[in-house]
């Protein structure tokens, strides 16, 4: 394997990588309770 295709193995396990953190960081309980929050804070204002 030359330099370029460890380079291009490199960066999209990275991207894939990223990918997954915003997956589980979207979908956690915490955050989830967060957005609702917000959301009910909005439909208060009205």
């Amino acid at each position: 394997m030359d330099l370029s295709s460890a380079l291009y193995l490199g960066v999209t396990f990275g991207m894939f990588v990223i990918f997954v953190m915003i997956v589980i960081r979207t979908y956690s309980k915490k955050r989830k309770d967060e957005g609702e929050v917000a959301k009910y804070r909005m439909l208060d204002d009205d």
